[in-house]
């Protein structure tokens, strides 16, 4: 294992010295002059969509083991760097450098950030400086495969993970992002509308989580069928406050500018959580379940997630259509779910894969004068296909990058490591809660578990 990180950190050595002396070239395409008022929207933004991953990383810590909190919350952390350095390099042009055939971009175009400074972009940031645009963008490229690790969570090697997650990074997500969101993406001249990220961040997340529970099997305690008791039930409540909140910048903030847009897109997220996060408390009530805080808290985040694609394509009553739907969707599949074989430890797909589906399929029947209710077929139509192409995309991609994962480190612990946690095993932090496992322990503990 000591080869996997001095490789890794050859390769950040190596990247920091092509950094110092990479030549650094002002854009060769400009705009309009920047617009101040957007300027200040954005950075704010783009600052309330990283405040996201801690959110997240929150959000499941409170519901692993007890054994398992740091690492679960570490898993989201370490992405904030991973894939910060990773979009410099060659994400940023992966996703929005000059198209390939409409499906991802030239990795050259921005390489190393060149090229990517405070002068506009006439198509990608009319009115902001491109490299703000790119950050915004990085945004969210991080919280993507941190939302991943819920499938996985309890199980996962943490060395193969962060090989997973920049695998992950280059051959979906940024193809998703350029193919959706440049002017040139194939799904984008298709007539596609996804606002924030309903495909490209919640579809994929959501497929490649369902492709990683399958890949790494069940854990012990759900094959056993023994009850799973979230540690921190508060965890998760600040976790969903710091998600609402930073989703602000998530959707509003896709208007890329401070206009009525971002306002609208603001009040369409918050209505649509609000409505999830009720619905799914008075729909569990009305099944003879008690009201829960993790009910509320989970319900909120579906809603948050149905909502986006459609923020500023939708008005808010049917805001509050979609929530209340998505919210009824993701319920009945996480009980489903829990009767079935998929160990999906965090319930990543009934939740961000479908509730990105839910999103995606109203985005086509609502939105503003091109959905289905206005009488035209051709964007509900090209949706159902988009949603059918990035399912078989993400989830027959996230499957082969598994495998190749696996083949180079293998993806999932010991079952001693399983045993103690995560925690202790990958990190060598903790406390060891499982008194009966101390036999086991003193004899492992220096050949195999902390190695």
């Amino acid at each position: 294992m000591k080869i996997f990180w001095t490789i890794s950190f050859g390769i950040l050595f190596i990247v920091s010295l092509l950094g110092t002396f990479w030549p650094h070239t002002t854009q060769v395409i400009t705009g309009a002059p920047a617009y101040p008022a957007d300027i200040a929207w954005m950075l704010t933004a783009t600052g309330l969509v990283l405040l996201m991953t801690p959110g997240l990383s929150y959000f499941y810590g409170g519901m692993v083991s007890s054994k398992n909190i740091i690492s679960t919350m570490l898993q989201s952390f370490i992405a904030m760097g991973v894939i910060s350095i990773f979009w410099v390099v060659v994400g940023f042009s992966l996703a929005f450098g000059e198209s390939v055939g409409g499906f991802f971009g030239n990795p050259f175009t921005y390489f190393m950030f060149n090229g990517v400074g405070s002068e506009t972009h006439p198509t990608l940031s009319p009115t902001i400086p491109l490299m703000l645009f790119a950050m915004f963008q990085l945004k969210f490229a991080i919280i993507t495969p941190a939302l991943i690790t819920g499938s996985f969570a309890e199980r996962v090697r943490f060395s193969s993970y962060l090989l997973f997650i920049v695998l992950f990074s280059i051959f979906i997500y940024a193809p998703l992002a350029h193919m959706t969101w440049h002017p040139d993406g194939i799904l984008r001249k298709m007539g596609v509308l996804d606002f924030a990220g309903g495909t490209v961040v919640h579809m994929s997340a959501g497929f490649a989580a369902l492709a990683g529970a399958i890949i790494l099997g069940r854990r012990k305690i759900h094959l056993n069928n023994e009850k799973h008791h979230p540690a921190n039930v508060p965890y998760v409540l600040l976790g969903t406050g710091l998600l609402w909140f930073g989703w602000f910048g998530f959707n509003a903030g896709s208007a890329l500018g401070a206009n009525a847009l971002a306002v609208l897109a603001f009040a369409t997220t918050n209505t649509a959580s609000a409505a999830a996060a009720i619905a799914w408390v008075f729909f569990d009530a009305m099944r003879g379940k008690k009201p829960s805080a993790l009910g509320a808290a989970v319900g909120a985040v579906v809603g948050l997630v149905a909502v986006t694609p459609a923020a500023g394509f939708v008005t808010i009553g049917q805001s509050i259509f979609i929530g209340t739907v998505a919210s009824l969707v993701s319920n009945l599949a996480v009980n489903w779910k829990s009767k079935s074989t998929i160990d999906d430890t965090l319930d990543v797909f009934p939740c961000h894969g479908l509730g990105g589906i839910v999103g995606m399929f109203f985005t086509g029947v609502f939105a503003n004068e091109v959905g289905l209710i206005y009488g035209t077929t051709n964007t509900f139509m090209v949706h159902i296909a988009a949603l059918i192409g990035v399912s078989i995309f993400s989830l027959g991609g996230s499957f082969l990058l598994y495998k190749i994962t696996d083949l180079i480190i293998p993806l999932r612990v010991s079952e001693e490591q399983e045993l103690i946690g995560l925690d202790l095993s990958q990190h060598g932090e903790g406390v060891l809660t499982y008194p009966e496992t101390n036999q086991m322990i003193n004899k492992h503990i220096h050949q195999t578990v902390l190695q």
